[in-house]
C-alpha cells in the first residue's frame, strides 16, 4: 500500500492532485489505524491515465466512468483496452477540431451581423 507522497512521486504530480482525483473518484484509498491514506499499486497508473484523458479533453466523470470500468486488479489486456479507448477518443476530437478548423478557413461568413 501506499502513501499519498508515494503515490504523487510515481504519477508525477503533487499531493494535493492526488487528494482531488480521490475525492472525485477516480482512485480509491483505504485508512491506516492512525487514518493515513493508503493507495493501491495501481493508483498512479490511474492518475497518469486520468491526466492524459484530462488533456484529451475528457471531463472528471467521462475519466471516472473510463477507469470505473478496469477490474480491481487491472492486467495488461485491460489497461491496452483502455489505451484503445483513449487512442480512439482523442483521434475522434481531433478529427472534429479538424472539421471546425476547415469552417474557419472556409472564407463562408460563420454569422451575418
Amino acid at each position: 500500500m501506499l502513501s499519498v507522497g508515494e503515490v504523487a512521486r510515481e504519477a508525477g504530480v503533487s499531493g494535493s492532485a492526488i487528494r482531488f482525483y480521490e475525492r472525485q473518484g477516480l482512485i480509491e484509498a483505504g485508512r491506516t489505524s492512525g487514518n493515513q491514506r493508503r493507495f493501491g499499486p495501481d493508483a498512479a497508473c490511474r492518475v497518469r491515465v486520468a491526466r492524459v484523458a484530462q488533456r484529451v479533453g475528457l471531463s472528471v466523470g467521462e475519466i471516472r466512468d473510463l477507469l470505473a470500468a478496469l477490474p480491481p486488479d487491472p492486467g495488461l489486456a485491460d489497461w491496452q483496452r483502455l489505451h484503445d479507448q483513449l487512442t480512439a477518443e482523442a483521434e475522434r476530437r481531433i478529427a472534429e477540431l479538424h472539421a471546425a478548423l476547415g469552417d474557419i478557413r472556409s472564407g463562408r461568413r460563420l454569422c451575418d451581423l
